[in-house]
C-alpha cells in the first residue's frame, strides 16, 4: 500500500519584524526633521526679524510689503554706537558681569565644596530659598540701605546685587559636580601629605574646571541680561545695556529702527560667547549628572 505525501499549503508569508523597521525608523527621522525645523524657525524668526529692522527706518518697518524686500540703512546703528556712546554701556555691562561672575566664583566654588564634603544641606536650602526669591521684592530695601550708604549710582551696588543672581547658580551647580567626584582621590592625596586645603586647590578643583567653566558662563550670560537691578540702582554713567535700550523709547512715540539696533548690539556678543562655549557648558552639566 502505497502512501501518498501531501504537501501542507503555505499560508500568506507575514512580514518579519526587522521589515517593518525601516519603515518605522523613517517615519520618526521625518517626525524629529519637521520638529527641529520648526523649534528653529520659532526661535530664529524674532531674532531675524529683529536684525532685518534694525537696518530699516521707522517708516519700513510699518510697511508690511517692505518685510524681506527694502533699501538697508546703517543709520540706526549710527545712532545707537555714535550719537548715543553706546559703547560705554558695552563697558559697563561687560565690568559688571565679569566682577560679580568673579567674586560670585571666588565665594561660590568653596562654599559649594564645603557644603558638598560636609553635607550641610540645610545650608544649602538657605541658599535655594535666595535663588527663589524674588528679586523684585528686594529692591524697595536694596535702595533704601544703598542710598543711606550713598553707593546707588555705582558700580558696586550693580556688582553686588548681581551676585545675588549669579552665587545661588553657581553653588548649585559646583555642589552637584562635586557630589560626583570620589572622595578617594582628596583622601589618597591627603595620604601623600597633603593637607585638606591643598587636596582641594591641586587635586579637587582643577577636576572641577569644566563645572566652573559652566558655572561662570552662565553667570556672565543672566548678569548681561540682568535688567531689574540695573534699572533701579544704576546711574547716568553706570547704566548698563539693557536699561540703556529705553533711551528709544519715550511717551510719545518708539524709535523702532534704533530700539532694534541696539537690542542686535546688546544680543550679538552673548550670542557668540554662547556659541563658542556651548560645548563646555554640556560638558560640565552632564559631568556633574551621574556619581562615581
Amino acid at each position: 500500500m502505497t502512501a501518498t505525501l501531501t504537501r501542507p499549503t503555505l499560508g500568506p508569508v507575514e512580514s518579519s519584524p526587522r521589515r517593518r523597521r525601516p519603515r518605522r525608523a523613517q517615519g520618526y527621522r521625518i517626525f524629529r526633521a519637521t520638529a527641529l525645523v520648526v523649534v528653529v524657525l520659532a526661535f530664529l524668526a524674532p531674532l531675524v526679524w529683529m536684525f532685518l529692522a534694525s537696518l530699516k527706518t521707522n517708516v519700513d518697518i510699518y510697511d508690511a510689503s517692505k518685510s524681506f524686500v527694502f533699501t538697508p540703512t546703517l543709520e540706526n546703528y549710527d545712532t545707537v554706537l555714535a550719537r548715543n556712546n553706546y559703547l560705554s554701556f558695552v563697558f559697563n555691562s561687560f565690568w559688571v558681569a565679569f566682577a560679580s561672575t568673579a567674586l560670585s566664583l571666588l565665594i561660590g566654588v568653596p562654599a559649594a565644596y564645603s557644603m558638598s564634603r560636609f553635607t550641610m544641606r540645610r545650608s544649602a536650602v538657605v541658599v535655594l530659598m535666595a535663588r527663589i526669591i524674588p528679586g523684585v521684592s528686594l529692591l524697595v530695601p536694596w535702595y533704601y540701605v544703598f542710598s543711606n550708604l550713598r553707593l546707588v549710582g555705582g558700580y558696586s551696588v550693580l556688582i553686588i546685587s548681581h551676585m545675588f543672581v549669579a552665587l545661588p547658580l553657581i553653588v548649585y551647580i559646583m555642589m552637584s559636580f562635586f557630589d560626583s567626584m570620589p572622595l578617594e582621590l582628596e583622601e589618597q592625596a591627603q595620604v601623600d601629605g597633603l593637607t585638606p586645603i591643598g587636596a582641594f586647590l591641586r587635586i579637587t578643583l582643577p577636576l572641577a574646571v569644566p563645572g566652573v567653566a559652566t558655572a561662570g558662563i552662565l553667570s556672565f550670560i543672566f548678569s548681561w541680561n540682568n535688567f531689574m537691578f540695573a534699572l533701579v540702582l544704576s546711574g547716568a554713567t553706570t547704566k548698563t545695556l539693557p536699561v540703556a535700550i529705553f533711551n528709544f523709547v519715550s511717551y510719545a512715540s518708539i524709535d523702532w529702527g534704533g530700539l532694534m539696533a541696539a537690542a542686535v548690539v546688546v544680543t550679538v556678543p552673548i550670542m557668540v560667547i554662547a556659541l563658542f562655549t556651548q560645548k563646555y557648558i554640556v560638558s560640565g552639566l552632564t559631568a556633574g549628572a551621574t556619581k562615581g
